[in-house]
């Protein structure tokens, strides 16, 4: 069996005590230099590792982050956390990454997860079942930092980055009226998310702007997922006055509108225009490629993290203010 050498060991090998040896460890003004030498010539010769659990309930860090994904098989999410880790690493931080499979219940559970393992911040991104939202603001009254991203809620006031989803959703329609389509649809996601109601927002905006009419029969709201872009598609050919064009609200939706269309051997986009929003790596693959509104993924990651980082840094000088 393997023997974990700890800091009695140590302190028991210098005839000196633990509490010595720690504070050697963390180079403290009151231990001499020779002393400090000695223990680190102990702790490499009898191969120490500090206990960074121990550690951390002392000092009340952790070097920790918890971010909390919908799911690992969206690359969009895949692609933010790249962006959060790629800064987490430079600061010193370790991430611990869980997927809620766009449950309520879920991120309750993986919330709990990262209060357990005392992460010294929380990045998260909603899912899409949830409407009960105590769970978060439990962690805001704990005073533990967090941050939304993608996926916010405006009344929770709570931190959050995001890209302008109304302006998106703007632009998407906007490039389908430019390219000549005169009756344009919107496949929506759940409306009680903030970023599928601006993106609804925006598609209205711009078929107003160009003078065109909002047909609500021609929006058809899904749960964001390849089957409700084939059920989006099936719903407006069963009208009496069809769409041109659909403007869905990520790519996901998108490609599912897409297989439906060809199943019924529309040719896009000559006879129908397509476009999603997320920019997925799969939308270069497919044929026809897919017109998406990039979401500058890593970036958005990146300033999660640089926005939670220095949150945590406030939360630091100000508890070391008041000891």
């Amino acid at each position: 069996m393997h023997y974990k050498v700890t800091l009695a060991d140590i302190a028991k090998e210098l005839q000196t005590t633990a509490a010595t040896v720690s504070r050697a460890l963390n180079n403290h003004p009151a231990i001499s230099h020779d002393m400090k030498e000695k223990v680190q010539e102990a702790v490499t010769r009898l191969h120490y590792k500090p206990n960074k659990i121990a550690s951390s309930l002392r000092s009340g860090k952790s070097n920790f982050i918890g971010v909390m994904i919908p799911s690992a098989e969206i690359n969009f999410f895949g692609s933010v956390v790249h962006g959060i880790e790629s800064l987490a690493n430079v600061h010193g931080y370790n991430v611990l990454i869980y997927q809620t499979n766009e449950s309520p219940s879920y991120e309750v559970k993986d919330i709990e997860t990262f209060i357990g393992a005392r992460v010294d911040g929380i990045l998260a991104s909603i899912a899409k079942e949830t409407t009960d939202y105590s769970h978060f603001l439990e962690i805001k009254k704990r005073g533990i930092p967090i941050v939304l991203f993608d996926r916010a809620n405006d009344d929770l006031g709570i931190s959050s980055v995001v890209v302008d989803d109304y302006s998106g959703g703007y632009m998407a329609t906007q490039h389908l009226i430019e390219q000549g389509y005169k009756r344009i649809a919107h496949i929506s996601g759940p409306q009680h998310i903030k970023i599928f109601n601006d993106r609804l927002k925006g598609y209205m905006a711009a078929l107003q702007d160009n003078h065109l009419p909002v047909d609500f029969d021609l929006v058809c709201t899904g749960d964001v997922s390849i089957e409700a872009g084939r059920n989006a598609i099936e719903h407006f050919f069963a009208a009496a006055n069809k769409p041109d064009a659909v403007f869905a609200v990520e790519d996901f939706t998108a490609l599912g509108a897409i297989k439906a269309l060809k199943e019924k051997n529309i040719s896009i986009p000559e006879a129908f225009g397509v476009i999603g929003f997320a920019n997925e790596m799969f939308g270069e693959h497919i044929s026809p490629s897919l017109s998406t509104i990039d979401q500058q993924t890593v970036t958005m990651g990146k300033e999660s993290f640089r926005l939670l980082l220095d949150m945590i840094n406030r939360k630091e000088t100000k508890n070391s203010k008041a000891q």
